[in-house]
């Protein structure tokens, strides 16, 4: 039987790089084929492709939120299903916005780690950036991937939990089985290892991977499998690297200025969420996280009343009020530091883990507004780090892979119940609804493809 896994077409995705791979012995008329070093660089160069993340987080997760039916009846279909952890998020024919553009990606990273170094007019250390730059995009979709379709990492249970189909060669038609949530974690830490060597120290540009993306990426994972000194290790190599923040009371009296995402100075490597809505509600556990006087509060929510109309009666968020153009969700130096403090929290170093939260937050508040965090021992500096990451990280969907992965520690995660249209829903630790459904389109065309349960 014929396996499809790639529902584009191909030529149509080269073609937007400035180039064209055909599968035949000669040449079409007028096609850019694939033959030169400068060519596969082109391909690594397509932040239009490479810099989507993930969609559907950003509306499941706890973070987000509201009772107000305006906002509620301006919800198209996908968004909608996404809220409320429906069994089916996309309908029998829909492709899946996320499977289609991580997929996506990683037939061009396959391709480019496939026929790099024989490509032709390039030096062996050019072959071997271009080929390292294609292994950590790799490794940043298949995190993805994982956490999107496959259940949370345990150590217990990883080698037998689905994940999702483990592609490393450029292929139209492959048995897409499901490799384990195990062997698609160790793919990841292989292609960021074999990735350092080749890679710079910093990038060029920050949608271009370098040894800090390389280090980050290998943090968040570490963090993900409760490896938590391998991932303060990492996190303090890309701190070493790269550890500057944003000092948000240099625009507190106006936005302007802002640095826009290509002169981030935070971004360690450019990704964002694959569709951007104008704004998300924040709900009430959120709204209750933020002091008024945080300037993250201040120069990204704003009153959803005042938003655009239809309104919504609670605080949104939106970080176009200081044009920043999107969400990110790559590793970032916030992310890093907050690693750092939740695994000095994690190993019962409650000052050191406190520490690190003031030196973030002093960057977040007035000076003449900001009080100092304290904390009575580990587990409360631990709880500290979690609210931090909720304030840091709103709107981008990293709250809802938190969900996931501190449900393997009591007290951190509650039932999340919400009204949407009339009807009630819950989602409670651990439940099977934490893995989204694979489109039954995929699993149509590929039968191996086992269904997750929800």
């Amino acid at each position: 039987m014929q396996k499809y896994i790639y529902t584009i077409l191909i030529c149509g995705v080269l073609f937007c790089t400035g180039a064209c791979r055909k599968y035949v012995e000669i040449a079409p008329v007028n096609t850019r084929v694939l033959e030169k070093t400068p060519d596969y660089q082109s391909l690594m160069y397509n932040t239009t492709t490479f810099d989507r993340s993930y969609y559907a987080p950003a509306f499941a997760g706890d973070d987000i939120g509201t009772d107000d039916i305006r906002w509620q009846n301006i919800q198209n279909v996908v968004p909608g299903n996404l809220y409320t952890w429906s069994a089916k998020i996309y309908g029998a024919t829909e492709e899946d916005t996320d499977w289609r553009a991580l997929y996506e990606q990683l037939y061009l990273c396959n391709t480019i780690v496939s026929d790099v170094m024989k490509s032709k007019g390039g030096t062996e250390a050019q072959k071997q950036g271009i080929l390292s730059a294609a292994l950590v995009h790799r490794a940043f979709i298949y995190f993805t991937l994982v956490n999107l379709y496959g259940k949370q990492y345990d150590a217990a249970t990883a080698a037998t939990d689905p994940g999702v189909p483990l592609v490393l060669e450029p292929r139209f038609f492959t048995d897409l089985t499901r490799a384990s949530v195990q062997e698609v974690y160790s793919q990841i830490k292989a292609d960021l290892n074999q990735a350092l060597p080749g890679l710079p120290d910093l990038p060029d540009f920050n949608s271009n991977p370098s040894k800090a993306a390389a280090y980050g990426i290998m943090a968040r994972v570490c963090l993900h499998t409760r490896e938590f000194a391998e991932a303060e290790r990492n996190a303090d190599l890309t701190l070493a690297l790269k550890s500057t923040l944003i000092d948000l009371k240099t625009y507190a009296a106006s936005p302007i200025g802002f640095p826009t995402r290509n002169l981030n100075p935070e971004e360690i490597l450019l990704k964002k969420l694959t569709q951007v809505p104008l704004s998300f509600p924040m709900s009430a556990d959120a709204i209750s996280m933020f002091s008024t006087t945080d300037l993250r509060y201040q120069l990204f929510t704003v009153d959803g009343i005042t938003l655009f109309s239809p309104t919504f009666n609670t605080r949104a968020f939106t970080r176009n009020l200081v044009g920043n153009e999107g969400s990110f969700t790559g590793p970032n130096v916030p992310e890093m530091m907050l690693i750092k403090a939740e695994c000095e929290a994690r190993a019962g170093n409650a000052g050191v883990a406190v520490g690190i939260l003031n030196d973030l937050r002093t960057k977040r508040f007035r000076t003449a507004d900001y009080v100092a965090l304290t904390a009575t021992d580990a587990t409360d500096a631990l709880h500290k780090v979690i609210d931090e990451r909720k304030r840091e990280f709103l709107g981008r969907g990293f709250r809802w892979f938190d969900q996931r992965r501190l449900s393997k520690d009591a007290g951190f995660v509650s039932t999340v119940t919400r009204s949407y249209r009339g009807v009630t829903y819950t989602l409670e630790p651990g439940s099977n609804k934490y893995v989204f459904p694979i489109g039954d389109k995929y699993i149509l065309l590929n039968p191996e493809i086992i269904q997750n349960p929800r």
